[in-house]
């Protein structure tokens, strides 16, 4: 922060008006005995609006009513930048923000604006003594950029002609409107609003009743289109080989044949274990005919059976049970 001093010329004397020293009083009785240097900050504020700006004789006349050092009073007014410690604008004390947005936005345009019509240098004069200007940082209107304060009121979203009109205006007595100086309340969308644009004071019509008339038929309800049915895996796999090759005609008639084959053993098996009478009524069948072959079912099936086991074992258990003489291992 930039050295803070008081100004080279001041003036000879301070004193509070009859008012603000009833304000003062009032003020400095809110603290407890040996506490009202509390007060410091609100008595230099209300010297600043008295005068326009903080002078020596007014910090001492602020620590005399404390009873505070006049150093520490010092020490106050120079670090708050709040506090102008020279002589400014009797009209407007025109402070600039130059923060990013409302540099973006055009500041320097208004800077250039103080320069040619007050001074050349922040905190000076202009010639008829009625404006001053200086920069400052962020006001706080960052939507409405770029802005100026003067004194409590804040002027914004301004321009170079807007900013030289206000100034001229100022300097003829003429009223100014503080806020926005566009087609905008306050930080609303520039152009007016574009959402809840009805009157809420005029009441909504209601909706005109349709007419009673003939009850229209209820559509019939559409039945609901059953999905096809997919195809089964067994059907699927039957036709096809490994890596789902489609096999031969003539394959594929003789794996149907074999299914069919174990399907009817299989039930013939169930069949003679389940029905025991079924054998003696086949013999006694075979021996009306006048026959010695008697083969019921479930003879066969375990004949067949024998001759899967027989056929699975080894050569040389198949030779030793049929009779015939095994070779040695080297053909002898």
């Amino acid at each position: 922060m930039a050295v803070r001093r008081l100004a080279e010329i001041q003036p000879e004397s301070f004193a509070f008006t009859a008012d603000n020293v009833a304000w003062a009083e009032k003020e400095i009785a809110k603290y407890p005995e040996g506490r009202q240097a509390s007060a410091v900050i609100a008595l230099l504020w209300r010297a600043q609006e008295q005068e326009g700006w903080v002078s020596e004789p007014a910090i001492r006349a602020v620590a005399e009513m404390l009873d505070m050092p006049r150093i520490r009073v010092l020490e106050i007014a120079t670090f708050y930048t709040m506090f102008q410690l020279e002589p400014v604008g009797s009209i407007a004390h025109i402070q600039v923000c130059g923060t990013t947005p409302c540099w973006l936005r055009g500041a320097d345009d208004l800077k250039a604006v103080c320069r040619s019509r007050i001074s050349a240098a922040q905190h000076r004069l202009s010639d008829d003594g009625a404006f001053s200007w200086e920069e400052v940082e962020c006001l706080g209107a960052c939507v409405n950029a770029p802005m100026i304060q003067i004194g409590a009121d804040t002027y914004e979203d301004l321009t170079s002609e807007t900013f030289g009109k206000l100034i001229d205006d100022l300097a003829a007595g003429r009223a100014v409107q503080p806020g926005p100086q566009v087609d905008r309340q306050f930080s609303a969308p520039v152009g007016g609003p574009t959402s809840l644009t009805e009157d809420p004071t005029v009441p909504v019509e209601a909706p005109e009743p349709e007419p009673q008339g003939a009850e229209a038929p209820e559509p019939e309800p559409k039945s609901a289109a059953l999905p096809p049915e997919p195809e089964s895996a067994t059907s699927a796999t039957e036709d096809t080989g490994p890596g789902g090759v489609e096999k031969p005609a003539d394959e594929a008639a003789t794996a149907e044949g074999r299914s069919g084959e174990a399907q009817g053993s299989l039930f013939s098996s169930e069949t003679s274990s389940s029905t025991p009478d079924r054998d003696r009524t086949t013999a006694g069948d075979a021996a009306a005919a006048g026959t010695d072959d008697v083969v019921s079912p479930a003879g066969a099936l375990n004949d067949a059976a024998d001759a899967r086991a027989h056929t699975s074992r080894p050569p040389g258990e198949r030779a030793r049970d049929s009779g015939v003489p095994q070779q040695g291992r080297h053909g002898r």
